[in-house]
């Protein structure tokens, strides 16, 4: 399965939904954390629907979940470290409708010096289609010094990354 998404990802940045649409499969193994989120009336746009800045919202929700679980990143947040988001890229899949309950997903794809590319992806909670999935950057930051610094040392990397 991501497999699938990673290459359905690829094809959709080249101009190709069909193949992430044909094969927008649920499995609640593919991500470490999973949270879940109401949509509110305040998330619509005029078209009725939720506003793509939202599911911006939606990520970072998501990211701050997932920093929260790993016990050397919420350790080191409360050493006065944080992620500083340096890049995000939204691939919007399917609209999100007023009523749904949707499912975040999120991992890492990658551990470096500092940064952590992550991996995210928004499901229907009812119907289990994909919505929109996300790549980011993000540099971890002490926050008292204002600039980047190395990130701790994970024990088990491995569980936290996304399950291809």
């Amino acid at each position: 399965m991501g497999y699938i998404l990673l290459n359905s990802l690829y094809l959709y940045q080249s101009n190709s939904l069909n193949n992430i649409m044909d094969k927008p499969v649920y499995n609640p193994d593919t991500f470490f954390n999973w949270i879940e989120l109401e949509v509110r009336f305040r998330d619509l746009d005029p078209l009725r629907h939720v506003n793509n800045s939202v599911f911006n919202s939606y990520f970072e929700e998501g990211r701050v979940q997932f920093v929260g679980q790993i016990p050397e990143f919420d350790h080191s947040v409360q050493q006065g470290k944080s992620f500083v988001l340096v890049h995000i890229s939204i691939d919007y899949i399917k609209p999100i409708q007023y009523g749904e309950t949707v499912l975040v997903g999120s991992a890492m794809k990658e551990l470096g010096n500092s940064s952590v590319n992550g991996f995210q992806a928004i499901y229907s909670k009812e119907t289990k289609e994909l919505k929109a999935v996300a790549e980011s950057i993000g540099v971890w930051f002490d926050l008292k010094k204002n600039r980047p610094v190395r990130l701790p040392e994970i024990k088990d990397p491995g569980k936290y990354l996304y399950k291809s």
